[in-house]
């Protein structure tokens, strides 16, 4: 069977392996509550917004000045790339193991295309934070974008959208904080292959500073 994975299962590698060996391998995931509708929400109205100006061959001035490129023109494509069903791959056949991921948006940067990740919070990020929590994701859309034929450069850009007032009639004023973050596609590229060989071994030990280890050592054994 083939093993698939996305920048977030990778994250949760990289924050407890045991949680992520226990969800790809016994399909035994973290509990998560009721999910969120409102980020899906604003994420839809964020990629019929820039569409928007893409139809003009514009940048939103929000992110103008703040970004190098223009957003890309293929509509078409980008709706692909936009639904994780049909969005960038990596497959490597020895191994039997994907890598896919669904971008919110592109830019291209002479022959560069370059990564656009919205993001909503109820507050203004913190660079050190934001580089910190979804450079990998970044870096994963940089990689799959290079192994689908296209190429890429060392940049990707982070748009956090976070509310400023409420006016009449209900309209909600936002806030945009742009973030540029450095790349690195070699890094995905070995947290994925690291990742899949973990995969293959007994599952580990809880790990020490994990809350759902130790919820779901209460309810079953596994050492």
């Amino acid at each position: 069977m083939t093993i698939q994975l996305s920048p977030s299962t990778l994250n949760l590698y990289r924050e407890c392996p045991r949680c992520f060996w226990l969800h790809i391998n016994e399909k035994i995931r973290r509990p998560r509550g009721i999910f969120p509708t409102l980020p899906g929400g604003m994420d839809d109205v964020i990629k019929t917004y820039f569409d928007q100006y893409r139809e003009k061959d514009l940048l939103p001035p929000e992110i103008e000045g703040l970004v190098k490129g223009k957003l890309m023109k293929d509509t078409v494509l980008l709706n692909k790339w936009r639904d994780w069903r049909t969005g960038l791959r990596f497959y490597d056949k020895e191994k039997n193991a994907l890598l896919r991921g669904a971008i919110d948006d592109c830019l291209i940067d002479g022959n560069r295309y370059v990564p656009i990740d919205y993001k909503t919070r109820g507050y203004p990020p913190k660079v050190d934070d934001a580089k910190k929590y979804y450079g990998l994701q970044l870096d994963c859309y940089s990689l799959l974008l290079e192994e689908s034929g296209y190429e890429v450069g060392d940049v990707a850009y982070l748009v956090f959208y976070h509310p400023k007032q409420v006016k009449s009639g209900g309209v909600v004023e936002f806030n945009v904080n742009t973030i540029k973050v450095d790349t690195n596609i070699e890094s995905a590229r070995n947290i994925f292959y690291e990742a899949i060989d973990f995969l293959s071994k007994p599952v580990p030990s809880r790990h020490s500073d994990c809350e759902y280890c130790s919820w779901l050592e209460n309810i079953l054994d596994f050492d």
